[in-house]
């Protein structure tokens, strides 16, 4: 169950990355910034991009709901907050921020598309849409 989850954080968090992330190497970068080459290839690698959001997106609502969505968004605020008390991190290191930001947001959507199986394993009960 762990490694299942593990797996779905790190998947979310690629396609968060996939999509754009500080080190220039994503679909914004590579897509959208020079416009002139736009062609079927980057269109097709938008939509497929598209889909994981949608899928994702979707997942992560329908298991955690509004309220599951706001805690675990907090929980990981929360963390950040204390890795700049204990000086891990600083306002300066922007970098470093933006790539927090793209994994906060990659952890939450894996979290809500495990956390169906948390909870049918916890209660028994199962999730069905």
């Amino acid at each position: 169950m762990i490694a299942g989850m593990l797996l779905r954080i790190a998947l979310a968090i690629a396609l968060v990355a996939a999509t754009w992330n500080p080190a220039g190497l994503s679909y914004v970068h590579w897509a959208l910034v020079d416009t002139d080459a736009f062609g079927a290839g980057k269109a097709l690698v938008g939509v497929l991009l598209l889909a994981g959001w949608i899928l994702c997106a979707h997942a992560a609502w329908v298991s955690l709901g509004a309220t599951g969505v706001t805690i675990v968004a907090a929980i990981i605020a929360v963390f950040v907050w204390w890795l700049f008390d204990l000086g891990v991190v600083t306002r300066e290191q922007t970098t470093v921020l933006a790539w927090i930001g793209v994994a906060a947001i990659g952890t939450v959507l894996g979290i809500g598309m495990g956390w169906s199986l948390v909870r049918q394993k916890a209660t028994g009960q199962v999730e069905a849409e």
